[in-house]
């Protein structure tokens, strides 16, 4: 019986022979089925994997090269396109819509000879931090299916958990891929903005989405985010330096690192206190390990969440606006008289809650009389923030704090608080308002039975000494 543990190990069984992709892909198609209470996949692609799986075989046996993800079993979140599958981002305003092209992403994918399984459940148009907002339905946590697993790449995260697909693909606006990561007990890693190019992604907001990566272990998200990265005429966001062999990690020797840390993460009110003990006892043991582990002052916590928030809500009201019935996509049934009615009453029924939610509060920052109190003000804070990175960079390698203030919480619990969950994201959002790169590695249980890491950053492009110090964790 075929058990996946990493990409490494399941390319020496390809090529001493001891098992085929046609094998894996039924072996994957299998577990899908046996965990589809889950909910984790919108659609699963299984006669078409099983037929790429074939061509590869044939291809091997005629002793063609193979690309560096040679049957490696991806899933892909519902918000990135591949030519003439659905792509809806878990809205019905896009139920049923094909996509006409293929994101950069997943072309390096198949260009690397990987095979494809499926499209992922997530929260809808990436807004949320539960998996609860999806027109398909909740996503449950394969650890405790009373818990969610986080969001709002929940589908992607919980496919690698159970043992679904080998590594997939998510997106991270504001921690959608390390805080499902957190929950699921896996490997999250969000890059650099710009280092994965943006093309194919049904955005949400520009400024800071990013394709993330999931993995059991950090050499495969290394080798995942190697292919994936890389300049894209597509993308005018996506930066030309050069792509480093992120995969040699597995020959870099150990060192010490000059690591950071924001005492107030640590004493924030909604911290779980296991969660903050056991950070606590890391940074005693890095220090014991010859690591320079030390406190940073960081007086912004406070207004990272709210920063946030008026920004992405803001683009995310710009963005969403292509979605009116008239282009493409869900049209109300219902007779309209005029095209405002027409828009109203398509956007009043594809859009569940949180989109609408969000699409009104961007608006409103947005609007005559209160831009300048809110979107300005938060670009000033955003501002803030990258010149205090800039500062703690010019100092230290890395900066260690908490993924997610708590561990998965239940179905429902925080439905009817969005202020609650939006507090959820307070230690992710960071990363991705000034850019940065972050990993959430998998270390710790909680006394309840559930997974908890610790989250790790580093220097804009300084993915390679992230996925250094992370596999050093």
């Amino acid at each position: 019986m075929y058990s996946f543990t990493t990409i490494q190990d399941f390319h020496q069984d390809i090529n001493t022979g001891r098992i085929t992709c046609e094998q894996v892909v039924r072996y994957f198609l299998q577990n899908i089925e046996q965990s589809k209470r889950l909910n984790a996949f919108v659609e699963v692609y299984a006669e078409e994997a099983l037929q790429r799986a074939k061509d590869l075989d044939e291809k091997k046996q005629k002793g063609i090269p193979s690309g560096k993800l040679f049957g490696v079993v991806v899933g892909i979140k519902d918000v990135i396109c591949f030519k003439d599958h659905k792509v809806t981002a878990a809205s019905a305003i896009l139920r049923n819509f094909v996509s006409l092209y293929s994101a950069t992403a997943v072309e390096k994918l198949l260009d690397e000879d990987a095979i494809i399984i499926g499209s992922l459940n997530c929260d809808e148009f990436a807004m949320g931090s539960s998996s609860e907002n999806s027109s398909y339905g909740n996503v449950l946590n394969a650890i405790d299916e009373s818990r969610v697993p986080g969001g709002s790449s929940g589908g992607s995260a919980v496919a690698v958990q159970a043992n679904c697909c080998m590594v997939s693909l998510g997106t991270d606006t504001g921690g959608s891929v390390r805080q499902p990561a957190d929950f699921c007990g896996i490997v999250g890693l969000k890059p650099t903005y710009g280092r994965i190019s943006r093309y194919g992604v049904l955005a949400y907001a520009s400024s800071f989405d990013q394709i993330g990566i999931f993995s059991k272990n950090i050499p495969d998200a290394a080798l995942v985010l190697e292919v994936v990265s890389g300049a894209d005429d597509f993308d005018s966001t996506s930066s030309s330096k050069p792509v480093p062999e992120y995969s040699e990690i597995q020959n870099m020797p150990a060192r010490p690192y000059k690591i950071a840390y924001f005492r107030e993460t640590l004493e924030h009110p909604s911290l779980d206190p296991e969660i903050r003990s056991a950070i606590e006892g890391l940074i005693d043991k890095l220090q014991a390990e010859g690591h320079t582990v030390e406190p940073v002052k960081f007086e912004f916590l406070d207004y990272i969440v709210p920063a946030y928030y008026v920004l992405t809500t803001a683009e995310a009201s710009s963005n969403l606006s292509r979605y009116d019935g008239v282009k493409y996509g869900y049209r109300a049934s219902e007779a309209a008289s005029d095209l405002t009615s027409l828009y109203k009453k398509t956007r009043s029924e594809g859009f569940g809650g949180e989109v609408k939610r969000r699409i009104m509060l961007g608006t409103f920052v947005l609007s005559a009389g209160y831009y300048d109190a809110y979107f300005n003000k938060a670009q000033q804070v955003r501002k803030l923030l990258i010149e205090k990175t800039n500062k703690i960079f010019a100092d230290y390698e890395a900066i260690i704090m908490p993924t997610a203030p708590s561990v998965a919480f239940k179905l429902g619990e925080k439905n009817n608080d969005p202020i609650a969950m939006f507090l959820a994201d307070i230690y992710t959002v960071f990363a991705n308002l000034v850019g940065i790169p972050s990993l959430s590695v998998p270390i710790f249980y909680h006394k309840s039975g559930m997974p908890f890491g610790v989250q790790v950053m580093t220097n804009r492009f300084q993915e390679l000494s992230l996925l250094h110090l992370s596999k050093s964790l």
